[in-house]
C-alpha cells in the first residue's frame, strides 16, 4: 500500500480558468432565522449594577425567556447542523455568505439539505404546538424576571422561523453587460478576473486545508508502537479520510492533475483500511501511517 510517486513534482495549484469554473460550479447561500428566546431585562440589569455599586451600563442581565426549553434547544442545535453541513459540502467564495458548490456535488448537496430543511420545520412545528404551554410553565422558573410582554404571540413567533436555500450561476470574468465605456469596462473586467482568481484559490486551499486536517488527525492517532501506548480513535477516523477523497474529486472543478493524483493515491492507500484492522494489526497500522504521512508531505504549501 504505497503512495503513488506521481504526486511528487506535480503541477502547483492551477490558475483559474473562468469558463471552465463557471460551467463546473454554482453559487449557493443558506439563510436561516429562528427565535433565540433571549431578551435583556433592563430592570434586573439596573439592579445588578446598583447592588454592586457599579457605573450605569456596565452590566446586562439577559434572560432565557423559556429557560432551557428542550424544543427550542433542539431547533438551535439543528440550525448549527444545517450550517455545518452546508459548509462541509461547499467551498468559500465571498464574505457575503455565498459559497461555491461544484455541479458534481449538487444532487448530493440538494438531497442532504432538503432532508435537513424538512427536519427543521418538523422541529419548529413541535415547538409551536407546545409554545403556549411553555410560556405558562416558565413563569415559575423565571419568578420575578417573568413578564408576559416579553413573549410574542403564536403568530408572531411563527414568523421568526424561516430557512431558504438560493442557487445562482457563477458569472465568468467577461459577463459584464453595462454601458460604461470600453476602457472602464476593461478595468472592471480585470478587477473581477483578479477577484475570480483569488476566490478560486481560496476555495481550493480550503479543500487542501480540510484534507490536511483529516490526514494529520489520522497520523497522530495511529502513532503508537505498543499495546501499552495504544491510542483510542473512533471509526470516523477512517470515514473522514474517505469522505475527503470524494470531496477532492467533486471539488476538482478545473481538473487539477495534482488534486486528481492525490485522490487516486489516497484511494489506493485507503483500500481495505478499516478501523478494526488498524487497531488489531501493528504492521498494517504502521503501513497505513506511512502512507498518510507521505500524503501530508505531498500537499501543496498552505498557510496552515
Amino acid at each position: 500500500m504505497n503512495m503513488m510517486n506521481a504526486i511528487q513534482g506535480s503541477d502547483p495549484l492551477p490558475q483559474t480558468q473562468a469558463p471552465t469554473l463557471a460551467s463546473s460550479a454554482m453559487l449557493v447561500e443558506v439563510n436561516i432565522s429562528h427565535w433565540v428566546g433571549r431578551k435583556k431585562d433592563k430592570r434586573a440589569s439596573a439592579d445588578v449594577t446598583s447592588q454592586n455599586y457599579a457605573s450605569k451600563g456596565v452590566a446586562n442581565v439577559n434572560k432565557k425567556l423559556l429557560a432551557n426549553n428542550d424544543d427550542l434547544k433542539a431547533i438551535q442545535t439543528h440550525v448549527s447542523a444545517i450550517r455545518a453541513t452546508h459548509a462541509a459540502m461547499t467551498m468559500p467564495w465571498s464574505n457575503s455568505g455565498l459559497r461555491l458548490l461544484p455541479t458534481a456535488q449538487y444532487f448530493k448537496y440538494s438531497q442532504a439539505m432538503s432532508e435537513m430543511v424538512n427536519e427543521f420545520w418538523r422541529l419548529v412545528q413541535g415547538f409551536l404546538d407546545r409554545y403556549n404551554d411553555a410560556v405558562i410553565d416558565v413563569q415559575i422558573i423565571l419568578g420575578d424576571l417573568f413578564s408576559r410582554d416579553d413573549y410574542p404571540d403564536h403568530v408572531q413567533v411563527e414568523r421568526k422561523f424561516s430557512v431558504g436555500i438560493n442557487y445562482m450561476p457563477l458569472p465568468d470574468s467577461g459577463d459584464f453587460r453595462v454601458d460604461i465605456g470600453n476602457d472602464a469596462l476593461a478595468e472592471v473586467q480585470e478587477k473581477y478576473s483578479e477577484f475570480y482568481a483569488k476566490q478560486y484559490n481560496t476555495a481550493m486551499n480550503d479543500v487542501w486545508t480540510r484534507l490536511h486536517k483529516s490526514l494529520t488527525s489520522m497520523s497522530e492517532r495511529l502513532d503508537y508502537g505498543s499495546k501499552e501506548d495504544k491510542k483510542v480513535f473512533r471509526d470516523s477516523l477512517v470515514g473522514n479520510v474517505n469522505d475527503m477523497i470524494e470531496l477532492l474529486r467533486v471539488c476538482n472543478v478545473t481538473q487539477s492533475t495534482q488534486m486528481s493524483a492525490m485522490a487516486n493515491s489516497l484511494e489506493e492507500a485507503m483500500s481495505g483500511v478499516t478501523p478494526d484492522a488498524l487497531r488489531e494489526d501493528e504492521y498494517f497500522r504502521a503501513e497505513t501511517k506511512a502512507a498518510v504521512d507521505a500524503a501530508i508531505k505531498s500537499l501543496p504549501s498552505l498557510d496552515i
